[in-house]
């Protein structure tokens, strides 16, 4: 378990302050010019002995993205992006974060455009996060009136930062779309290469990274790589909040270390599995794009990149979604194809028309109304939608229904089997 004194987030339940003055007394913007003067090279190394991967989903290695950005010229500025539109379900890390923890985005936002020589910064914040809004842009304020964004700043990098609020669309939280959103289009997402590091927003070089990932910048500037890389597993380093939801006793987003068993953090911080800990049927847990994974996985797996690969599933953003055995599995996954089927952007064949006809046939199979052979078809058409798509989202609607096959094949086949012999009696 995370140590107390290793806490990044020591504000993230609202019980301290988010202004600038309680933000400073937790160690913000403390010395930030000493890190910023050290250099984009020191920094990028910095962070990559820390081995400090992205917290948005894909846990990308940071030092190796901000290693793709060229250098900004006259012709073509650098941008920095903070992506903040936590929209995966399931997920509400950043929204905490926004809300108590403001002034460690900003931080870290001025550091890393020290990085790329990015001068303004766009937070790109989902359209109901109004409140979380509203926090952060006072927060954005105060750093203005202290003299910690603008011109002349005490940082050593003079920067603006702009809020951008979204629509609402699940899709504008991959990078592209966004950017497309940020730029008064219709948020699609665009085709890569070219990637945004080099041809970003309105064309020019850009580092979008989440909200999660900036924040914890600073902490590891300032406590040292080694301090970061000592804490999770080897691969997976550091500490990370996670939010539990679903059916445990105490929902809640916590701050804890890479490579903790997923039994533990229930146990430990959720109050566990709502009629104990042989109730669970499965958990989905990195949000709703990751594939389910059933009890008797669940009973020893640890909770870091590595090992959720291995059971053939992911740790996603983190968000931990609990389902005991009153739920129906298949309306779970059901419910979550809808989900998909209604935010595609409509602009992939396969993920147009694949999200509804997968959507439709597991209604069908929610009430046994299909065949044997069609589960067989489910799978194939879940593969011919992965990885055939301009961006990761047909991957996102495949995957939770490859789980519901992989683990719980039986209970489709029991279902059907059971619908035909009532059809046929």
């Amino acid at each position: 378990m995370l140590k107390d004194k290793d806490r990044i987030f020591k504000n993230l339940y609202g019980t301290l302050g988010a202004g600038l003055k309680d933000a400073q007394k937790r160690g913000d913007w403390d010395d930030t010019k000493k890190y910023v003067t050290k250099g984009s090279s020191w920094i990028i190394e910095e962070i990559k002995k820390s081995g400090l991967r992205g917290r948005g989903g894909a846990g990308f290695p940071t030092a190796t993205k901000w290693g793709f950005v060229p250098k900004p010229t006259k012709e073509k500025p650098a941008y920095l992006v903070v992506n903040a539109d936590e929209s995966e379900p399931g997920t509400c890390k950043d929204r905490d974060i926004l809300r108590h923890e403001p002034h460690k985005v900003l931080e870290g936002s001025v550091i890393t455009a020290s990085v790329i020589g990015a001068r303004v910064a766009y937070i790109y914040i989902r359209g109901e996060y109004f409140h979380e809004a509203n926090c952060l842009q006072s927060a954005i304020d105060e750093a203005y009136d202290a003299g910690l964004l603008g011109k002349n700043t005490k940082t050593g990098w003079d920067m603006d930062i702009y809020i951008h609020r979204g629509a609402g669309a699940y899709i504008c939280g991959e990078e592209t779309a966004l950017l497309e959103s940020l730029e008064g289009y219709k948020g699609m997402p665009r085709l890569k290469p070219p990637f945004p590091a080099v041809v970003g927003l309105y064309g020019c070089p850009t580092l979008v990274n989440n909200v999660e990932t900036l924040s914890v910048v600073p902490s590891i500037l300032r406590r040292g790589a080694d301090w970061h890389r000592s804490i999770g597993t080897e691969q997976s380093a550091g500490p990370k909040i996670f939010c539990i939801s679903g059916h445990v006793n105490t929902p809640c987003n916590v701050e804890e270390s890479f490579g903790i068993s997923i039994k533990e953090m229930i146990e430990k911080h959720a109050g566990g599995v709502r009629g104990g800990w042989d109730n669970l049927l499965a958990i989905i847990p990195g949000g709703s794009t990751t594939p389910v994974i059933p009890k008797n996985i669940c009973d020893k797996i640890t909770l870091d990149y590595e090992s959720l690969m291995k059971a053939q599933s992911g740790l996603g953003t983190g968000a931990i979604i609990v389902i005991d055995k009153s739920a129906d599995i298949l309306k779970v996954i059901t419910r979550i194809a809808k989900f998909y089927m209604h935010e595609s952007c409509g602009q992939c064949t396969p993920c147009r028309e694949g999200t509804g006809w997968m959507w439709r046939v597991l209604q069908r199979m929610c009430v046994g109304n299909a065949t044997v052979p069609e589960i067989d078809e489910l799978w194939e058409v879940t593969k011919q939608i992965e990885g055939h798509t301009i961006c990761a989202f047909g991957d996102a609607a495949a995957w939770p229904i490859q789980g519901l096959i992989r683990h719980f094949r039986p209970e489709i086949e029991k279902r059907i089997k059971k619908y035909n012999a009532i059809a046929t009696a």
